[in-house]
């Protein structure tokens, strides 16, 4: 029997909860590969706060600061009860058939923490066990905003739009840049996963890079570079490499570096960071990590790495975490205790912000955003 993602034993776990709940090769930060397993668990006198930044959303996935210092926010929403049944091929169970809505947002946050809607009604869909996927990143490039649309795609209960990468205008109007379903049934990878594959895929995603946008999608295993004109390339096919390792987070630093969810049941430190050169080139850059959703570097160019449950066995609640992983490679835990955390980014402020609560029980306004400041 095949190996499927754990995003799959997520989603199976999730349920449950809901049951019971009600360009350069060169550049890099670090001299040389971290290929130690060893984690540095966190210190209770470590002088970190952590406290609620906002509250009230709804499956909040990947955060980005804009050019006007507020901070904004991708939300999967809650899905909807529109059926492609018969249209077109669909997700097999017992993930599938995803049913489609219109509840996927971006918000932006001001420095206060009071919240406004930059665009809503965006497409989102639920699944047969009840997880979302719609807006999955945002990214600014040229000062204009650009989102990863995952929700999107016949597969997801969506004939009208595409999983693809939109364009959101200054009133709050979007368009369609790059047709993200299309391009995917059109260039296959070269090893699907038969028993685990969405033929929309599960875009996660989007960072900016020398004027170009680049998008990560776990469920095929690739990256891909999108053009300002919509033209798509691929970067990288991860599952000629590394077979279906479920690359979901990307960071840069000159290169690329891609963290993987990996296959369950989950083996604690069995994911990795992977080093991707802007041609395309890979390798294995540091290990021991376990189911990664987030990727970033402060500006003394550490890297942080977001793994949403770091156990054996099922994801757990309460067991996501912040790794930070040193010039000397050390890998440390500076926060612990998350709730299926789904995205990071750093503020301007130098503070990690967090979505929490990123997965759950479908109530609204489960969702929240955390601020964790170093003193």
């Amino acid at each position: 029997m095949k190996k499927k993602s754990i995003g799959l034993m997520l989603l199976f776990v999730l349920s449950t909860l809901v049951f019971f709940s009600c360009n350069d090769d060169t550049v890099t930060p670090i001299g040389t590969n971290i290929n130690s397993s060893k984690i540095v668990e966190r210190n209770q006198t470590d002088n970190v706060t952590v406290s609620v930044f906002a509250s009230g959303l709804n499956s909040p996935r990947g955060l980005k600061f804009g050019p006007d210092g507020y901070l904004y926010v991708a939300e999967a929403g809650l899905g909807g009860d529109i059926s492609t049944v018969g249209q077109c091929e669909q997700v097999i169970p017992p993930v599938g058939p995803y049913a489609g809505g219109y509840s996927a947002r971006i918000l932006k946050i001001s420095t206060s923490g009071i919240i406004s809607t930059v665009v809503d009604n965006l497409p989102s869909s639920q699944n047969s066990l009840g997880d979302r996927v719609g807006v999955a990143d945002i990214e600014f490039l040229n000062q204009s905003l650009y989102a990863l649309l995952a929700g999107g795609g016949c597969s997801h209960g969506h004939s009208d739009y595409p999983a693809s990468l939109i364009k959101i205008n200054t009133d709050g109007s979007w368009s369609v840049i790059a047709d993200l379903s299309n391009y995917q049934q059109n260039n296959p990878v070269a090893f699907p996963e038969e028993d685990d594959f969405e033929p929309d895929g599960s875009w996660y995603s989007l960072i900016n890079a020398k004027g170009n946008l680049y998008a990560v999608e776990p469920n095929h295993g690739e990256m891909v570079k999108i053009k300002p004109n919509g033209n798509i390339s691929r970067v990288i096919d991860f599952s000629a490499t590394y077979g279906h390792n479920v690359p979901t987070a990307i960071g840069y630093n000159g290169n690329f570096f891609v963290g993987n969810l990996n296959t369950f049941p989950t083996v604690a430190g069995s994911s990795n960071i992977i080093k991707v050169t802007p041609s395309g080139q890979s390798k294995i850059w540091a290990t021991g990590f376990s189911a990664v959703l987030g990727v970033a570097f402060d500006q003394q160019k550490n890297l942080y790495v977001l793994e949403t449950s770091s156990v054996d066995g099922y994801p757990t609640p309460n067991t996501g975490r912040i790794i930070k992983v040193s010039h000397s490679g050390v890998k440390h835990v500076v926060v612990d205790n998350l709730f299926f955390p789904t995205g990071m980014a750093f503020g301007p402020d130098g503070a990690i912000y967090v979505s929490n609560k990123g997965f759950g029980p479908p109530v609204p306004g489960f969702g929240e955003i955390l601020k964790i400041t170093f003193n």
